[in-house]
């Protein structure tokens, strides 16, 4: 399992165009693939309205979670986009 902890960058938070980048990514991959805030409770990743419903704003962390086959690349992708300004 891959996981990665990460501060959520772009002004509109996990909203909007960066939940779709991101919901898109996660989709793209055949494993189960988790979001949540710090301490939360994960949702899934590749459903944009179980992640814009997460309510992630700029500057908030956020863990992601992934189990599978290339996990690690897809969690490092998923973390890039979160933190994308």
């Amino acid at each position: 399992m891959a996981e990665r902890k990460v501060t959520v960058e772009a002004e509109v938070g996990l909203h909007a165009r960066p939940a779709a980048t991101f919901v898109t990514a996660a989709a793209k991959a055949p494993i189960d693939v988790t979001v949540g805030r710090l301490g939360g409770e994960p949702v899934n990743a590749k459903s944009i309205l179980m992640v814009m419903g997460l309510d992630v704003r700029q500057g908030e962390m956020i863990v992601i979670k992934a189990d599978g086959e290339g996990a690690e690349e897809l969690v490092e992708e998923l973390a890039a986009i979160a933190s994308a300004p």
